[in-house]
C-alpha cells in the first residue's frame, strides 16, 4: 500500500486530498467525542461522594511572580472537553481568577444537557483575606456569584495563615475561620467543608475544637513527598486527602535543581508501566488512588485528560506498590518561603533571605479581563 501523509494515501491528490483530509479530521474528532471515562468516587465524612480524580485549574505564576494567563483559553477548552468525556470534579479557588469562566463552562454544559448540576462536584477555596468568621460568608457568596451557582459542593480554607491585601499578618486563629465555615455549611451554601495545606498539629487542634470535622485536607502529595504521617492521621479521622502537584518534580524541565527522583524516565516506573500498557504518569496516579488519595492533576491537553482518567482498569500488586513507596524521601517541591514568618505557617522553615509576598498573591480581580470582584 502507498505511504500516507497525514493519514491520506499518496495516490489521492488535489481537491480529493483536501476532502479526504477533512473527513479524517472529522472522524478523529467524532471518535474522540464519543470516548467516555468512568471515574469512581470516595465517600466523605459529610455523607457526600467526591470523584477520586478531578480537574485542577490553577494556571500558576510566571518567573516574574505575575499570574500566568498564557494557557487561559486552552484550560477552558480542556475543561469543556473534560465534562464532555465524563469528568465531574472541578477544583478551583478565588485566587485562581477563573471562577467566572469556569461557571460559564459548567452552566453551558448543564444547559446543553451534557450534565446536571447534581452530577458535578465543584470545589473552591477561601483566601487569606477572608479569615474573620463573618468574612467567610462574604467570600463564599462571592464565589457563588462568580460561578453562577446556588451552592458549592466543597469549600476549603486555602491556607491556615490570615494575611491582608497589604501583606499584614492579621494573626486570626483558624478556629475562628472554621466557625465561619460551619456557618456557611449550616446555611446550605456549601455541602462539605474542608481545609488545605494544614499540618498534623493544626488538624489535631481543629478536630478537637470544632463541631464539624473537615471532610478534606488538600495538600502537596506525590511519589517523592508521600506525607505518610499526615495521611495516617487523616485516615484515623475519616478525613480524605486531596493531592495537589501529584506529579511533583517528575518532569525534568519543571523540577527544581535539587529535586530527587523519580523522573518520568525512571527505569523502575517505566517497567511497571510497560507491564500494564500504561504511562509512568498513569502508574503514579494509580498508586495514589490505591492509597485512597484524591488527585486533581492540571493539564491543558485533551489527550492527557483521557490518559489521567484511564487508571481504573488495572491494579498495582503489593510488591509494585511497596517498590513505588520507596521513592518517598519527604521532599517538598513547593516552598512558599515568603510566608514562612507569618502566624500559622504550616511547613518547615528554610534558612533563606526574607522575600516579599508577590503582589499577584495579594491583590487581583477575577476573570480573564481582570474586571470582576
Amino acid at each position: 500500500m502507498a505511504k500516507c501523509e497525514g493519514g491520506v494515501p499518496e495516490h489521492i491528490s488535489g481537491i480529493d486530498r483536501a476532502i479526504v483530509s477533512k473527513v479524517i479530521v472529522f472522524n478523529i474528532i467524532l471518535f474522540t467525542s464519543l470516548l467516555q471515562v468512568i471515574i469512581p468516587s470516595f465517600k466523605l465524612n459529610s455523607g457526600h461522594e467526591i470523584p477520586a480524580l478531578g480537574y485542577g485549574t490553577w494556571l500558576g505564576i510566571n518567573d516574574k511572580d505575575e499570574f500566568d494567563y498564557s494557557d487561559w483559553d486552552k484550560m477552558l477548552k480542556t475543561l469543556s472537553y473534560c465534562i464532555d468525556v465524563g469528568y465531574r470534579h472541578i477544583d478551583t479557588a478565588h485566587l485562581y481568577r477563573v471562577e467566572p469562566d469556569i461557571g460559564e463552562v459548567v452552566n453551558r454544559k448543564i444547559k446543553e444537557g451534557v450534565v446536571t448540576r447534581e452530577e458535578m462536584f465543584i470545589t473552591t477555596k477561601v483566601w487569606q483575606h477572608f479569615h474573620r468568621e463573618a468574612d467567610v460568608e462574604v467570600s463564599v457568596r462571592g464565589s457563588l456569584r462568580r460561578l453562577g451557582l446556588e451552592y458549592l459542593d466543597m469549600v476549603l480554607v486555602h491556607w491556615p495563615m490570615s494575611i491582608s491585601e497589604e501583606g499584614v499578618d492579621e494573626k486570626i486563629d483558624y478556629l475562628e475561620t472554621w466557625r465561619g465555615f460551619e456557618s456557611v455549611l449550616s446555611k446550605g451554601l456549601v455541602r462539605s467543608i474542608g481545609v488545605s495545606n494544614f499540618n498534623v498539629e493544626q488538624l489535631k487542634r481543629l478536630v478537637a475544637n470544632c463541631k464539624v470535622k473537615p471532610a478534606v485536607n488538600q495538600v502537596e502529595l506525590n511519589l517523592a513527598f508521600g506525607q505518610k504521617e499526615l495521611v495516617d492521621y487523616c485516615n484515623t479521622q475519616n478525613i480524605k486527602i486531596t493531592a495537589w502537584a501529584p506529579f511533583g518534580a517528575m518532569i525534568t524541565s519543571r523540577a527544581p535543581p535539587d529535586a530527587p527522583g523519580p523522573r518520568v524516565d525512571d527505569l523502575t516506573l517505566v517497567a511497571i508501566a510497560k507491564k500494564y500498557g500504561k504511562t509512568v504518569m498513569q502508574v503514579t496516579l494509580r498508586y495514589l488512588y490505591q492509597r485512597g488519595i484524591i488527585t486533581i492533576p492540571k493539564t491543558v491537553t485533551p489527550g492527557r485528560v483521557l490518559e489521567n482518567a484511564s487508571i481504573f482498569d488495572f491494579e498495582l500488586t503489593t510488591s509494585e506498590f511497596s517498590t513505588i513507596a520507596k521513592f518517598d524521601v519527604n521532599y517538598r517541591s513547593n516552598r512558599p518561603t515568603f510566608w514562612q514568618n507569618y502566624t500559622n505557617y504550616p511547613f518547615e522553615k528554610y534558612d533563606v533571605p526574607e522575600s516579599p509576598i508577590p503582589e499577584s498573591l495579594r491583590k487581583w480581580k477575577n476573570g480573564k479581563n481582570n474586571d470582576m470582584e
